[in-house]
């Protein structure tokens, strides 16, 4: 059995009592080449087991953190993009001319925006929220938390820590565990 990751988690001081379960889950590179449902679009290793593992956990709610659409339900339909909030090698670049990265700026307002749509669908202060998602997509949200004084926000992260193929192992083994 995993033994939960203690820094993975960040529960607030105050008990009060929990409204909703919302699983987040980053977006990924490799993409279908048509317009698709976003559950659809992404097809990585990685967003595959990060939706099985948030579907078994039979949340209230799981969205998409999209680095181009921002909070994406999973049915609605969208075109392929190439837009990251990770960091990403020149050579990387090199080989995807078409790739945006996101500035320190946009990652900002990135995350003001998706905060800002997750307060229309979610209690800040009373829901729990599990990240399914890289540091690059979970910082820009914390800082606009901060910015907010919204700081006893009830949050898990089990990828925390994790490279990319270790996320993948780590999913799989959480999966089987349910």
């Amino acid at each position: 059995m995993i033994t939960p990751n203690p820094l993975a988690t960040h529960i607030c001081p105050k008990k009060i009592n929990r409204m909703k379960q919302i699983v987040l889950i980053s977006c990924v590179s490799r993409k279908r080449k048509t317009k698709s449902k976003a559950k659809d679009l992404y097809i990585s290793p990685l967003f595959t087991y990060s939706l099985v593992y948030g579907q078994t956990l039979k949340p209230d709610e799981i969205f998409i953190l999209s680095a181009k659409h921002y909070l994406l339900n999973l049915e609605t339909e969208i075109e392929p993009y190439d837009v990251t909030l990770s960091n990403v090698s020149r050579k990387e670049r090199d080989n995807k001319p078409n790739l945006k990265v996101l500035s320190k700026i946009e990652k900002k307002e990135w995350g003001r925006i998706v905060l800002e749509q997750l307060s229309k669908k979610a209690n800040l202060e009373k829901d729990k929220f599990i990240f399914l998602a890289g540091q690059s997509y979970i910082k820009p949200i914390r800082i606009e938390l901060m910015k907010r004084g919204l700081n006893n926000i009830y949050f898990e992260e089990p990828l925390k820590g994790k490279k990319q193929g270790e996320r993948v192992k780590l999913l799989k083994d959480l999966i089987k565990q349910i």
